[in-house]
């Protein structure tokens, strides 16, 4: 399996752990501020999965955790293999997901193959599809795969990218509805780069940060903003 981006060290994408970030191409999605389009379609590998497992081998005990992000990584039917071999050298392994995949979700869970899973919540249902650039968008694999982290199965976040011109107080009243009771929610803002196909977004004030946070809380146990 081609792995399409490698970042060998990281203290923040794993929460609590020690970890590399593997970043896997394709994606269902085309939102419009996404800072990895570049990861959308095919991709240079940058190694493949023999490769990734030698290089974990080597860093046992300085590293305790894989996290996998892409792109959607979901749609790489090898990657439950490969999450199994490197469960068997006693990495801890993490998951980014679009939730546009509950059942393949579900399965990881399951399995006991998944230590963390994050989801991007992009927007209230009503807006989904104009937030993810897919007009004929069904949102309701996205409900599917709240309701399944929402189980507790496995420890997770839902993390929401705020930019304008999408996002608003509305936006936050039914994110709020669709995550009631969630364990963790964040709020990022969002932030410029060079892989931003689109141009014309802004970041919210960190006044209409806090505005939105508010919105928020009473609806889950631990909400915070990240990143600003």
């Amino acid at each position: 399996m081609d792995i399409n981006g490698i970042q060998k060290l990281t203290l923040l994408d794993f929460p609590g752990r020690t970890a590399c970030t593997v970043f896997l191409s394709g994606c269902d999605l085309r939102c419009p501020f996404c800072h990895n389009s570049e990861l959308w379609g095919a991709a240079p590998a940058v190694m493949d999965d023999a490769e990734l497992i030698s290089f974990l081998e080597k860093r046992r005990g300085l590293l305790e955790g894989v996290a996998f992000t892409g792109g959607e990584a979901l749609l790489r039917p090898e990657l439950p293999e490969l999450m199994n071999q490197i469960k068997a050298l006693d990495f801890a392994v993490k998951l980014d997901t679009n939730g546009t995949h509950p059942e393949r979700l579900e399965a990881l869970i399951e399995a006991g193959l998944l230590d963390y899973a994050a989801m991007d919540v992009k927007n209230d249902l009503e807006r989904y599809p104009l937030t993810c650039g897919k007009e004929d968008m069904d949102t309701e694999a996205i409900e599917r795969s709240v309701g399944i982290l929402l189980r507790g199965r496995v420890p997770y976040e839902f993390r929401t990218t705020v930019v304008k011109p999408f996002h608003d107080e509305a936006s936050f009243t039914g994110i709020a509805r669709m995550i009631e009771g969630a364990e963790n929610y964040f709020l990022q803002p969002f932030a410029d780069r060079d892989t931003v196909l689109y141009k014309g977004f802004e970041a919210p004030t960190k006044e209409e940060m806090e505005r939105y946070l508010e919105i928020v809380k009473p609806h889950v146990k631990h909400a915070q903003i990240r990143g600003m």
